[in-house]
């Protein structure tokens, strides 16, 4: 017999470096986990309600397979409101079980076997995953703190060769909280047109940014026809359990992402779908509501790593702060572990999302203020052992 049947691909995956410490946290008592990237906000009563509705009304049958159009017609027209970049909802547009089927239609309907992927690290996770799972190469191109984590342009373009396909941007990104520059994104517009390049944008985080303005990727002079957007209801409306999300993009290139949505899942769920019409008809305040919220807790954090000893950039979206641990003289992996053991804090390597993460580790404020105040008391305990 065979040593194994799994493919060669499937073999060669490394399991999900947050799942590893999620797992392992999950079977200790009194753990406080800045490990997870969910909301700790039970999704907003009126989107609740329309999803029971939903279900009592019995429309608990398929949908046609890009998603119901009201949906989608309230999703383009708030897209439109919202940035200013219009799409057509019968052609352009398809509900997803997440982003992260969205992700996985992008990568499975643009590679073909080699084809390179441009990835800017640190990123989460699946970034490289999917990317392998479709037959194509991830390129690793390293974001760096003394830049707060934002993209440099020159380490793009050296990055690119004839075998490059696509840019995979993840901003405001997981794990660092860094929000791209206007002007480094026009960087990478015009790097896409000089190589005939798609851009992957992963926006999941878009309404999550404190102070500054997001920069929607296909509004940028040119990008609409050379633009795959990535978006959903996970993050901005603490959806994550619904599973709704949604791709946007030229119709050429929608059509083949149907394809593979068609043969995989397809429809989204009829309940999330509807709760996701909930949520952008009505859901604009809870959306300030949580983000305040988040705001008040990412000072908190930032501050008090800061102060520990923890140099902690300022993240300006998302709800992650990413110190650099490796000034105790630990490596990343050794300090997530060794903080979860002694004093019961739960925080994800860095490393865990890709080259650039190295050396840091990902703290998620999605959590309790009081909870993230007693973290703050057990991470410099810690430190201060070390020393």
């Amino acid at each position: 017999m065979r040593d194994t049947f799994l493919s060669q691909r499937v073999a060669e995956l490394k399991p999900s470096g947050i799942r590893k410490f999620f797992d392992i946290a999950a079977t200790m008592k009194e753990v406080i986990s800045l490990g997870i990237g969910e909301p700790d906000f039970v999704t907003p009563q009126p989107i609740l309600e329309a999803g029971v509705q939903s279900l009592r009304k019995g429309e608990t049958h398929y949908t046609s397979n890009a998603g119901i159009m009201d949906v989608r017609q309230a999703l383009t027209d708030h897209l439109e409101k919202q940035y200013g970049v219009s799409y057509d909802p019968g052609s352009e547009l398809i509900l997803t079980v997440g982003v992260s089927e969205a992700l996985y239609l992008a990568t499975t309907a643009l590679l073909d076997p080699g084809d390179e992927v441009i990835i800017l690290t640190p990123c989460f996770v699946a970034y490289q995953a999917e990317v392998l799972l479709a037959g194509g190469v991830p390129v690793e191109v390293a974001c760096r703190m003394e830049n707060n984590f934002d993209l440099d342009p020159r380490d793009v373009e050296a990055a690119i060769t004839p075998r490059t396909k696509a840019i995979l941007i993840g901003y405001p990104n997981n794990p660092t909280g860094a929000v791209a520059n206007r002007e480094n994104l026009l960087e990478v517009a015009r790097l896409a047109e000089k190589y005939d390049l798609i851009v992957i944008s992963d926006e999941i985080y878009d309404r999550l940014v404190y102070g500054v303005k997001h920069n929607c990727f296909p509004t940028l002079p040119g990008m609409k026809s050379r633009t795959i957007l990535l978006g959903g209801f996970s993050k901005d409306y603490a959806m994550t359990g619904w599973r709704i999300g949604y791709v946007v993009g030229p119709a050429e290139l929608i059509k083949g992402l149907l394809r593979v949505h068609q043969y995989t899942v397809m429809s989204a769920p009829t309940t999330a779908q509807m709760g996701a019409l909930e949520a952008l008809k009505n859901g604009e305040e809870y959306v300030c509501q949580m983000l305040a919220e988040y705001n008040r807790r990412r000072k908190l954090i930032v501050k008090g790593l800061n102060q520990i000893g923890l140099p902690t950039f300022e993240p300006f979206g998302a709800f992650y702060a990413f110190p650099k641990v490796s000034v105790t003289g630990l490596d990343d992996e050794t300090f997530a572990q060794r903080l979860l053991q002694e004093e019961k804090v739960a925080v994800v390597p860095g490393n865990a999302f890709g080259a650039g993460g190295a050396g840091f580790v990902r703290c998620s404020y999605a959590t309790a203020y009081d909870k993230i105040e007693e973290a703050l008391r057990r991470i410099e305990k810690f430190v201060n052992r070390l020393d």
